[in-house]
């Protein structure tokens, strides 16, 4: 849906928002039936055919983000990714997907596509000629995320682009990390656009959801799937993840900003061996990542060395939360090999680079000074505690 607005701060606060008739109030209302009329109606709407007015309503302000025809919204970001995958893929097909990846996304693959005779790939890298070495005559999906979670790797958005289109096959690809502030694919030609909206377009850690976003064709193709799988979202949810769109261009250039100052604080620390951050001059894909994203995202990973104790670190720290999730305004850290990538094998996870001492690192809205100070007295904790032990 192109919107008639240019700034995106004015998409994200006024495009697909439900005009209040009755009362005239500043926001959407919220429309909580999931029960409507069939007779006589222009639509017959029902909350999992994904048209009740929030539904649709947000699907329009989605779809204008990401410079896509149209949009869906679904109940998780797996619901999303699955739901697409399922609908363009068949018995017999075969589908090349990035070596990094989010372990959720990986271990759909691994589990389900082979029960339904699908075919898969995993590349050995992330450049483009990584993708062409798997390319069969029967492959159908291009799949990659950049930047990835959590190794922040840098694929080429119009390359892979390119490639798909050589080769009659539908590019994919999750651009969650960067969200639609920081990155547009659609722009550089990639067919299919995903988010878990539970991240940044939700922004506060209370809503899960997920989103595709693609030409009308492909999204009526994924409707006539989403239905049977039945994976939509309530109406209030749909209602509060529209509220936090809201704000999502302002928190995510904050976090944004914030994130290239812990980078750069993080590089120089004598405890951390390795940072991994697309802002950075030194990171391999840090040219690419200028030339097609706005902002190098709020999201980095690091590894300590490796006489640190990161599940020490993690109890020590006071201000930044070890928590599941990432992409909300406040700060929080994880250990990949324990949450979004323990269903990975350890050889798996090996492959793709994933240490234990790897920690991915979602960056918040709080005063750098503050951030910096909390990692400080940790480190000096965990520290202190090994020469006692010592």
């Amino acid at each position: 849906m192109k919107s008639k607005y240019k700034g995106t701060n004015t998409i994200c606060t006024h495009v697909g928002e439900l005009e209040d008739k009755q009362f005239k109030g500043a926001v959407s209302p919220l429309y909580m039936s999931t029960s409507y009329a069939f007779e006589d109606v222009p639509v017959k709407r029902y909350p999992r055919y994904f048209n009740t007015p929030n539904q649709e309503a947000l699907c329009k302000k989605l779809a204008a983000l990401e410079h896509a025809e149209a949009a869906l919204i679904f109940g998780s970001g797996m619901a999303a990714i699955s739901t697409a995958l399922m609908t363009f893929l068949r018995a017999g097909d075969h589908i090349v997907l990035q070596q990094t990846l989010y372990g959720g996304t990986y271990n759909f693959v691994v589990t389900q596509l082979e029960k339904y005779g699908i075919v898969y790939s995993f590349t050995t890298g992330w450049e483009v000629e990584d993708f062409e070495k798997e390319i069969k005559p029967n492959t159908k999906v291009i799949y990659i995320e950049t930047p990835s979670n959590p190794l922040l790797t840098i694929t080429d958005l119009a390359g892979i682009a390119k490639l798909a289109k050589k080769h009659s096959a539908i590019s994919l690809i999750d651009n969650t990390f960067a969200s639609p502030i920081n990155q547009n694919p659609i722009d550089f030609g990639i067919d299919m656009v995903l988010h878990s909206a539970t991240k940044y377009m939700g922004g506060h850690s209370d809503i899960c959801a997920g989103v595709v976003a693609a030409s009308e064709d492909k999204i009526k193709e994924i409707f006539h799937n989403a239905i049977c799988f039945g994976g939509s979202l309530s109406d209030y949810t749909v209602w509060l993840l529209e509220r936090s769109i809201k704000t999502m261009g302002l928190r995510v250039r904050a976090q944004t900003e914030n994130a290239m100052k812990m980078a750069n604080y993080l590089s120089a620390h004598d405890d951390i061996e390795k940072v991994y951050y697309p802002g950075l001059q030194d990171h391999p894909g840090h040219k690419l990542a200028k030339s097609q994203m706005k902002g190098f995202g709020g999201m980095l990973s690091f590894e300590m060395r490796n006489d640190i104790d990161v599940s020490q670190f993690f109890k020590e720290l006071k201000l930044i939360k070890p928590s599941m999730s990432l992409a909300g305004i406040e700060t929080t850290m994880l250990s990949p090999t324990k949450t979004s990538h323990a269903l990975m094998s350890p050889e798996d996870r090996e492959k793709q680079g994933i240490k234990d001492s790897l920690i991915r690192f979602s960056i918040g809205i709080e005063e750098m000074e503050d951030l910096v100070e909390d990692i400080e007295q940790a480190l000096a904790k965990v520290k202190k505690q090994s020469r006692v032990h010592a």
